[in-house]
């Protein structure tokens, strides 16, 4: 095996299953205060995340498509957050679930999980 350096993080991309692309871009732009654009394909739809070509972290979509099933027990993501507990607040507010709490990991902040309007486990974390 050989060991590679890492110039990046790791993930590039992600894509979050939806059944209702409308309500799942009403509650991700009202959780995480930004837009989301919607573009058709034949395949279904796709629900861009705002991306930047030099900022920290990994951009993706919410998709609707043959092929992806919304889950709480599948791969888990978690988006970077600096009031976790107020975005629990926006969570309830828009229809999605907190199914833990903010919870202290000491050095290495806070992080909780939500169910969104789909039934997707997402995760957020916020550094002390």
């Amino acid at each position: 095996m050989t060991t590679q350096k890492m110039e990046c993080n790791p993930v590039g991309w992600f894509e979050i299953p939806v059944t209702d692309m409308n309500r799942a871009k009403a509650f991700y732009e009202a959780v995480f205060k930004f837009s989301i654009k919607i573009q058709d394909n034949e395949d279904g739809s796709m629900g861009w995340f705002p991306m930047s070509e030099t900022g920290y972290g990994a951009s993706g979509a919410l998709v609707l498509g043959k092929g992806y099933v919304p889950s709480l027990g599948g791969l888990l993501i978690y988006f970077s957050e600096t009031d976790i507990d107020a975005t629990l607040d926006l969570v309830r507010k828009s229809g999605g679930n907190v199914i833990k709490q903010k919870t202290d990991i000491g050095e290495y902040g806070f992080y909780a999980w939500i169910e969104d309007t789909e039934g997707n486990r997402i995760g957020l974390h916020a550094m002390p």
